[in-house]
């Protein structure tokens, strides 16, 4: 059972242990949940290799609020330390792609996603998590679409020239402030014309709404859960996700305990069964052909019955002993992943 995921952090991780390279990639590892032989274990067949810009300067981390808590937003990232980071970052996934034998591919078309699900290869989706590197005339869009980039989420959580996101707070609603800026605006109708997806995981309610307002395409949110399983404004309402399925987009499934417990809780002592609540409550919601993966592996600290992508089949298994049958299986899998992309980039 191949998986297609929505949304790792591995390039983030390999230039935060300086291996520009991504040559620790292509051995076994016991540090975060990616490499080239725990995916291939696990069936992980491709998926969004996420460009996300971690802030400038020590961050605050948790802090505690009434009855849950928030990590207060940093500050905006400028332009030239922002492109310096999205190149470096998204030439080691190429600088992977070359020394991968064939192993490893950067996709274009949405076609190539299910040739190398068919052949074995690892088919790599280039996204940038915030547009920090794009300027607000666009020219960069279009220069990293020509290298790759097929996947955008306007936001991370902090501000930037193109609208406003979520804090990760709990408990919390995702009705935080302000939508998108009038670049913002302008950069959904670039991203539709080009074929690339727009993500709306990290975006606010008001953003969430400027983009279904204009955009052409399907509304997908890459790695994000149901906001009313677990009251994290990082999570979807029920108004956006009717939005997205009127839009006949879809949902991964983040698997971040944060955004899965309904106690908000970071603790990898989480059950399957939790991951399988919010999975048949995005079904129930969106259809079957709605929902995925979208795993924030090497983002996130997820439960122990999955330990890294090696752990995926038992995922799997715990889906079919629930009642999935096959034929929803291969839709969670990989299919509804391959049919939003057929119908964003071509």
């Amino acid at each position: 059972m191949l998986i297609f995921d929505g949304h790792n952090d591995l390039l983030s991780r390999l230039h935060a242990i300086g291996d520009h390279s991504g040559a620790s990639f292509f051995r076994r590892n016991s540090e975060g949940h990616l490499d080239l032989p725990r995916m291939q274990e696990g069936g992980f067949g491709g998926g969004f290799f996420a460009v996300w810009l971690p802030p400038q300067g020590k961050g605050s981390g948790f802090q505690p609020m009434p009855g849950g808590y928030m990590i207060p937003l940093p500050p905006p990232l400028d332009l030239p330390a922002s492109q310096r980071l999205a190149f470096a970052m998204s030439a080691t996934l190429f600088k992977i792609e070359a020394a991968s034998d064939g192993k490893v591919q950067v996709i274009r078309t949405a076609d190539q996603i299910s040739h190398c699900l068919a052949s074995g290869v690892v088919a790599a989706i280039l996204h940038f998590e915030g547009a920090e590197a794009i300027d607000t005339d666009l020219n960069a869009l279009h220069v990293f679409h020509q290298a790759g980039l097929r996947s955008l989420g306007i936001v991370w959580s902090r501000p930037n020239a193109f609208g406003h996101g979520v804090p990760i707070a709990f408990p919390a609603t995702p009705n935080t402030g302000p939508g998108l800026t009038e670049a913002g605006k302008q950069l959904v109708r670039e991203c539709n014309q080009l074929g690339i997806l727009i993500d709306l995981s990290h975006l606010n309610e008001q953003g969430f709404r400027d983009v279904a307002a204009r955009s052409q395409a399907p509304l997908v949110a890459t790695h994000s859960n149901a906001w009313a399983l677990c009251k994290s404004a990082r999570n979807l309402t029920d108004y956006q996700l009717d939005a997205i399925r009127d839009s006949d987009g879809m949902v991964g499934l983040n698997f971040a305990t944060i955004f899965l417990r309904s106690d908000g809780g970071q603790t990898t002592d989480t059950p399957i069964e939790t991951m399988i609540r919010h999975i048949d409550y995005l079904v129930k919601r969106l259809g079957p052909t709605r929902v995925g993966f979208g795993s924030d592996f090497d983002g996130a600290a997820v439960p122990q019955a999955i330990g890294d992508a090696a752990g995926l089949p038992n995922l799997i298994e715990a889906l079919r002993q629930h009642g999935y049958n096959d034929e929803l299986l291969q839709n969670l899998a990989h299919k509804n992943w391959v049919r939003v992309m057929q119908l964003t980039m071509e």
